[in-house]
């Protein structure tokens, strides 16, 4: 492992660069194949093909199928979710934080790539985990509306509170969206202080950048 980035643990093709910045990083010394497609991060559900804006536009997620495409969402406790074509030929990324995530970012995203779900692959980035994630009932009632089944994705505690799990969230969205070859996810922003940021244990924070790109 590098120490300015961490590279994404999936079967990808040999075409695919995929990971996240540490906190000592900086995108630039990964050597991507083309300019990265920053996002106005707004935690919703809007997806954007990559290309070169002069203002980033609002969105949440990003898709690519040329040769050089670079997407990529920063992060400091949310969920980033990376996905590839198996052929190696469409990549995409969603920003995935309780709200985007609740409301759809991932199936989002899946629908917009022109691939099968069930011929994609995703990587579920670094994020806080479930011992310290502290959410209220408005967070496991925004999961349960969807899908009574994330009710297991949530354990109480002593303060009646809910401590909630970002990564099997994830996993019950992605499979639900077809898309069943998933790595990735054992990762917390905010126990590993010395690796990556995290906005619940610090406050004011920078942000790890999460990319998946196609070299060729």
């Amino acid at each position: 492992m590098s120490d300015e980035w961490l590279r994404a643990d999936w079967p990808a093709p040999d075409n695919i660069i995929a990971g996240t910045t540490l906190r000592t990083g900086d995108i630039a010394a990964v050597g991507l194949p083309g300019k990265p497609c920053w996002l106005n991060q707004l935690h919703g559900t809007c997806v954007v093909e990559a290309g070169n804006f002069d203002v980033p536009p609002g969105a949440d997620a990003a898709i690519g199928s040329k040769p050089g495409d670079v997407c990529v969402v920063k992060t400091a406790d949310c969920l980033p979710v990376l996905l590839c074509s198996s052929d190696g030929s469409e990549v995409g990324i969603a920003h995935a934080g309780w709200r985007g995530l609740a409301a759809g970012i991932i199936e989002n995203t899946v629908a917009e790539m022109t691939h099968d779900p069930d011929g994609l692959l995703a990587w579920l980035g670094p994020a806080i985990s479930q011992p310290s994630f502290e959410v209220g009932d408005e967070v496991r009632e925004a999961f349960l509306e969807h899908d009574r089944a994330a009710a297991a994705c949530f354990v109480s505690n002593i303060r009646e509170r809910w401590q909630a799990d970002l990564y099997a969230l994830a996993r019950l969205r992605l499979r639900a969206a077809g898309v069943t070859q998933v790595y990735g996810g054992g990762l917390c922003t905010y126990s590993d202080a010395r690796r990556f940021f995290s906005y619940r244990r610090d406050g004011a924070t920078g942000r790890m950048v999460s990319f998946v790109a196609r070299l060729s």
